[in-house]
């Protein structure tokens, strides 16, 4: 299976409590931080729900 690079863009002030529990679940803490996840269905509906807050690249 592949991994996600995935880096935290804006700022999650001024958002549900749902999506920055997300964030925080993904690992996020402030912005410009970057985790590196394993590609799976329940970290790709993560990505999803948060996908105007992150940038997501693939990575070998």
């Amino acid at each position: 299976m592949g991994r996600l690079k995935v880096t935290q863009i804006r700022s999650k002030v001024g958002y549900k409590p749902e999506l920055r529990e997300t964030l925080r679940s993904l690992g996020l803490k402030r912005i410009n931080d970057v985790v590196v996840k394993e590609d799976r269905p329940e970290i790709r509906g993560m990505v999803h729900a948060v996908r105007h807050m992150i940038k997501v690249e693939e990575v070998e």
